[in-house]
């Protein structure tokens, strides 16, 4: 059960469900992008959300900012994400400025926004599950382009919170966080799609 879990929370890691959650957009939402760009802004997507955070990892890891990839104390935590919200609030700048998909804009702010959140409850001893934050967001941006677009999006979102739940269930298993923190990770990135789509 245990390599079970371990796999669920490495297949469903936050820095993989960028990159999914644009390829889903891409293959369920009409835009006038040609093959190229689309694979382009996947490519832009991978390097920002997957590649720079590893290799970032890996440095602090080699100078002994953290201990391992897990950061497992918030001590570890705070600078990596302190970087992740600039990198995707960057993104989303970038995305925004691309008229065919403006609204995908909407994934990379929410997340921008909720590590920010996940970064103040750090104040209150809160390890935050940021596993739990990413899936959030994925899962309540499809049901705000359900407001968007025509089109069903409601089997997106069931799979979303089915992966959720799973996922949790992986964290607690493993002993990665409490409950609260697994469930103030998925309400925080369930959160700021919406206030992002409602305020910005």
């Amino acid at each position: 059960m245990e390599k079970f879990y371990k796999t669920i929370s490495v297949v469903l890691h936050p820095i993989v469900i960028p990159t999914i959650g644009v390829f889903l957009y891409f293959f369920l939402t009409p835009n006038n992008l040609e093959s190229q760009q689309k694979l382009a802004i996947l490519s832009l997507v991978f390097i920002t959300t997957y590649l720079i955070p590893l290799l970032i990892l890996i440095v602090f890891k080699k100078i002994k900012l953290v201990k391992s990839f897990k950061t497992k104390s918030i001590k570890e935590r705070k600078i990596p994400i302190a970087i992740m919200i600039v990198l995707f609030y960057l993104l989303g700048n970038t995305i925004v400025g691309i008229s065919q998909i403006r609204d995908l804009g909407i994934l990379f702010y929410a997340s921008s926004y909720g590590l920010i959140i996940i970064y103040f409850l750090f104040a209150f001893n809160l390890k935050t599950s940021i596993h739990l934050m990413s899936i959030g967001i994925a899962t309540s941006f499809f049901l705000v382009l359900g407001g968007i677009y025509p089109i069903n999006y409601i089997p997106v979102i069931v799979i979303g919170i089915l992966f959720a739940g799973l996922l949790g269930n992986a964290r607690l298993y493993l002993n990665a966080h409490t409950t609260t923190e697994v469930y103030l990770g998925f309400f925080a990135g369930f959160i700021t799609p919406i206030g992002v789509y409602l305020f910005l």
